[in-house]
Order: C-alpha cells, then sequence, then structure tokens
C-alpha cells in the first residue's frame, strides 16, 4: 500500500473515520441518525407469563421477530440465539406441538441465554426449547433441509454500541464491516442449506450497512435456486398483543428487506430484517 493510500486508510479509523464512512452512506441524515442512536432506545417489556419476569426488547427486534410466520412449523431454529430476547418471542407464539433449538456459539453467551430462557419460559414452552453451543455457520455440514423455519439474528457492527463505548469507537475501521459481511454470509448461506423446501428463513441484523443488510441476503440468488424474498410482510399475529404493549414500527422499505431506524421510528432500532422462503424443488428448477 501506497503511503497516501495508507494515510487516507488511517484517517477512516477512529470517531472521525466512523463519522466519515456513515456520513457518505446517509448524507444530510447522518447528523439527526446519530444523535437518535445516542438516545435511550425504544424497548417493550415482553412477558411470556404474569408469573415471570419480563424480558426487555427493542420494538424493531420484536417487529423482526413478529415477522417470521410460525404456524405449520413443527422444527424451528434461532441460529445465533444470544442473549435470548428473539427466542423469548418465537417460543411463545409457535404452535403447542413446535420445537425449537436455540444456538449459540459462545459458550459463555449460551450459558447466559439458557438462563434467559429458564427465568422468562413457562415449563410448557421451556420443554421444547432446546439450546445448543455450535457455530451456524458449520451446522450444515452435518445436516440439510432439517428446519421448517430459521431465524437468523446475525453478529454485526452494532453501531449504536459502538457510539456508546469510547473504546469500540476508537477501534472502529471499515475493515470490521468487511470482516463481519463475510461472517454474515457464511452463517446466510448455512441457514438457507438447513432450509427445508417451502420454508422460511428471516435474516436480521441490528446495523446500519447495506454491505451487512440487503448486499449480504442479495447474495443468495447468486448462489442458490429456489430463493424467494417475501415482500408482503405477513401481519403480526393477533395473539402478540397479550405478550406485549405499544405499537411496532413499520420500518422503511429496502431492495431486499425492512429496515427500522431510530430517527423516522421513535428511538426504534436500527434494525434490518429480510424474509426469505425457499421454493419447492419444481419451482425452484422452473
Amino acid at each position: 500500500m501506497s503511503k497516501k493510500k495508507a494515510q487516507a486508510a488511517e484517517k477512516l479509523r477512529g470517531a472521525e473515520g466512523f463519522d466519515t464512512y456513515y456520513s457518505r452512506l446517509y448524507g444530510a441524515r447522518w447528523q439527526p441518525l446519530k444523535a437518535a442512536l445516542l438516545q435511550e432506545a425504544c424497548a417493550a417489556a415482553w412477558r411470556t407469563d404474569d408469573a415471570y419476569l419480563a424480558y426487555f426488547l427493542d420494538r424493531g427486534s420484536i417487529k423482526a421477530a413478529l415477522s417470521l410466520p410460525l404456524g405449520g412449523a413443527e422444527r424451528i431454529l434461532d441460529m445465533c440465539a444470544a442473549p435470548g430476547g428473539k427466542t423469548l418471542v418465537v417460543s411463545s407464539l409457535m404452535d403447542g406441538t413446535a420445537e425449537l433449538v436455540s444456538n449459540e456459539r459462545s459458550h459463555e453467551r449460551m450459558m447466559r441465554l439458557s438462563r434467559v430462557a429458564d427465568e422468562h419460559l413457562p415449563p410448557s414452552v421451556r420443554a421444547r426449547v432446546r439450546v445448543t453451543c455450535g457455530d451456524g455457520a458449520r451446522l450444515c455440514l452435518s445436516r440439510t433441509e432439517c428446519y421448517d423455519r430459521i431465524l437468523l439474528d446475525a453478529p454485526c457492527s452494532s453501531e449504536r454500541h459502538v457510539l456508546s463505548s469510547p473504546q469500540y469507537l476508537c477501534e472502529w475501521s471499515p475493515a470490521r464491516v468487511k470482516t463481519l459481511s463475510v461472517t454474515q454470509w457464511a452463517l446466510l448461506s448455512s441457514a438457507f442449506r438447513l432450509l427445508r423446501p417451502g420454508g422460511y428463513l428471516l435474516y436480521a441484523t441490528c446495523a446500519l450497512s447495506p454491505a451487512e443488510n440487503d448486499e449480504v441476503v442479495a447474495r443468495l440468488e447468486k448462489k442458490f435456486s429456489g430463493v424467494q424474498f417475501v415482500r408482503n410482510l405477513p401481519p403480526v399475529p393477533v395473539s402478540a398483543s397479550s405478550f406485549f404493549d405499544g405499537a411496532l414500527p413499520d420500518g422503511e422499505p429496502t431492495a431486499f428487506g425492512v429496515h427500522v431506524l431510530p430517527d423516522s421510528c421513535g428511538g426504534a432500532g436500527p434494525l434490518y430484517f429480510s424474509l426469505i422462503r425457499k421454493g419447492t424443488p419444481a419451482a425452484a428448477g422452473a
């Protein structure tokens, strides 16, 4: 790398680089969006049962999890499940005979996930939630097409947390976005292989950059047949209203999904999600 390029790359590091990078993406919107990110997130209390503790989630996260259609699904996977909020949402609304595998790669985070399930789920539901520890990107190496529904809340830049931490902000660089997008693709391609034909996959991040959102899911169409992006999301189940109070954000449509951004959604987000259906073999070959 030339000295000039090295100096330019160095300028894109830390707080200044962070601002430059996202200003290029959002233009004049960046400063109000940044101000919204620095405010307290818009959370809701998810209460699975009056006898159990409430769990607080960003309203954008609830919106995303409720966009995964669960009716008729028997085997469900939450691939990167810790700390466990979306596992609570899915397990609360899945059919009475359905089973949920709630997976996390880190053993420490898996233990936290297990505690969340223990503390917030009634025994009748907890008995159908199996907490596992494994690398989601490698799950497809031992089996394929074995889940009816998959929720993939992928590791991401989480810019809201970066902004709130002087250390993380000082260490930030565009290389982090690129590295995470590689990880996200490995997880997403594994998830699609694990999904049964006719099943649904919901990909989500709390990232701002299209490089971690639309650009990741767009690769599915190039790699696999039978990829169907669901443009018209299913309505929020009526039964969901018994678990939390208040409204959920609509978000902004993107090329392949929806982006909930705090400057336009009352403080909720950021939360990107894309709902994907795997076509049947006949449809895939059509």
